[in-house]
């Protein structure tokens, strides 16, 4: 073997090991990574946003910024990142309903299952509870089922959103109950109609429980598996005799489809260290919230199963909005 040969072997090799890092380019991350919130700011998944964020960046030692792309029940803002490069640099955080529910009322520009790759649940972010005026004579889930079919038609309930109104079809359709749906243009006036006692029953979060401390509300039931650790003395729908009314009330953290699995890993990895910080689990105790942080197979076992259950219940309902 002559020594220029020899030479050129040893040159071949020698970029043969440095090949790969050019091809790959420099180590996760080496520029800002965005967050994008299907929501506008204020809300409970833009204010998660932010508090990862913040975490974040520090972690990963580059700027996270928030990127604001409310409308069309998410749509727009989960379009966005479904449609981005997979590199890791464009990531959604999102509540439930964008991913499990929306899916099954509108026609979507992207396959929320196929185009989207879960990186974490971070948390869960507020029970929802059925909660009846006070001047509705149940106290109980089970007096609030016998009302209603005493009364075949008569009892009504605030259908804000399509979530709070399918949790009402839902109910509905577990209990026998004939109750109807009065729609509102969100939960805040859903909620200011059931103060009024224009509704005798809704569904809705965390923003109600003050009412009930005051007498003008009575919280009957945790739409949830597990009681809440806010108003432990509330039930589950499922301890008071009723099964399959569950919804999720969370907050997760997604990348688009096809981003390395390496780059998903690491996320998982500095959220899960991200919620368990003193600090922030005491931030989301004041919001209502529980940390999380489980695994991207955890998280997508997790949705898998939403999105089954509000199949079942738009199929069975019938359930239409206007597109």
């Amino acid at each position: 073997m002559s020594s220029f040969f020899r030479l050129y072997l040893v040159l071949l090799a020698a970029a043969g090991c440095v090949m790969p890092v050019s091809a790959w380019g420099d180590t996760y991350p080496s520029k800002p990574v965005r967050i994008v919130v299907p929501q506008p700011s204020g809300g409970p998944s833009d204010v998660m946003a932010r508090l990862v964020a913040l975490k974040l960046a520090e972690a990963l030692k580059q700027p996270v910024v928030v990127d604001n792309r409310p409308g069309a029940n998410g749509i727009i803002g989960t379009d966005v990142v479904a449609k981005a490069v997979p590199n890791g640099y464009t990531l959604l955080m999102t509540p439930a309903s964008s991913l499990t529910l929306v899916p099954h009322l509108y026609k979507l520009p992207y396959d929320s299952i196929k185009d989207l790759a879960p990186v974490s649940l971070v948390s869960n972010t507020g029970t929802l509870f059925m909660f009846v005026n006070s001047s509705v004579p149940a106290k109980t889930i089970q007096e609030f089922i016998a009302l209603a079919k005493s009364k075949p038609g008569q009892i009504n309930f605030g259908a804000g959103t399509s979530a709070t109104h399918l949790a009402g079809e839902m109910f509905r359709l577990a209990t026998g109950a004939d109750i109807t749906a009065i729609p509102y243009k969100g939960t805040g006036p859903q909620l200011t109609a059931l103060l009024a006692g224009e509704v005798s029953m809704a569904v809705d979060g965390f923003p109600a429980l003050p009412y009930v401390k005051s007498g003008k509300l009575r919280a009957l039931a945790a739409l949830s598996p597990n009681r809440s650790p806010v108003v432990p003395d509330v039930p589950t729908m499922r301890e008071s005799g009723v099964q399959g009314v569950e919804i999720g009330s969370w907050t997760g953290l997604l990348a688009p489809a096809g981003t390395p699995k390496e780059i998903i890993n690491q996320l998982q990895v500095e959220i899960a260290k991200i919620v368990a910080l003193p600090d922030v689990k005491q931030r989301l105790v004041t919001l209502g919230a529980e940390p999380v942080g489980n695994t991207p197979e955890q998280f997508t076992a997790i949705i898998d199963a939403e999105n089954a259950t509000w199949a079942k219940v738009v199929k069975a309902t019938g359930f239409k909005v206007d597109q």
